[in-house]
């Protein structure tokens, strides 16, 4: 018998034990230095997202910081963080698919530098009309898009 697929909603309701603090080490610890690395549920860092108003926006290292300090760890795990973020507004355009309105704002939360994820459902272009229909100018440089002066629609999650 098949395996079942998981809804994008399930997958984010699902906490797998998390969240974790460990300590750095190893290969980690060379890249990072020492401390504390935070790995956090995935509730966790879709909560973060959805608290970014209209008009303002956050990079995804501000939702690290955000959860290193709320786990009081020297880190918030990049790859956990970005795979949660990613399940989130998966999870989010899956519920407006059912008709529900106020759904976590993914759009919001930009890759580091301002650029936009590619990732998200739709792509960067998907993303890009989200954040212009709120008022962002969206510039392309290179083969990215980035939100130009997103620094100044910048939110402190901590």
């Amino acid at each position: 018998m098949p395996k079942k697929e998981h809804t994008w909603q399930e997958k984010l309701n699902d906490n797998k034990g998390y969240p974790k603090v460990k300590l750095l080490n190893g290969k980690m610890a060379d890249k990072w230095g020492r401390g504390t690395i935070v790995i956090p549920a995935p509730m966790e860092v879709d909560q973060l997202m959805k608290k970014v108003p209209r008009g303002k926006v956050v990079t995804i290292n501000q939702v690290r910081a955000a959860l290193a300090k709320k786990h009081a760890a020297t880190i918030g795990c990049p790859l956990t963080t970005g795979i949660f973020a990613w399940i989130s507004a998966n999870a989010a355009e899956e519920q407006r698919q059912q008709g529900k309105v106020d759904v976590t704002p993914y759009w919001r939360t930009l890759k580091t530098g301002g650029f936009l994820n590619e990732k998200y459902p739709g792509g960067a272009e998907n993303q890009k009309r989200l954040l212009e229909l709120e008022g962002h100018t969206v510039e392309k440089r290179g083969k990215k898009y980035f939100v130009k002066g997103y620094l100044d629609s910048i939110m402190e999650l901590i």
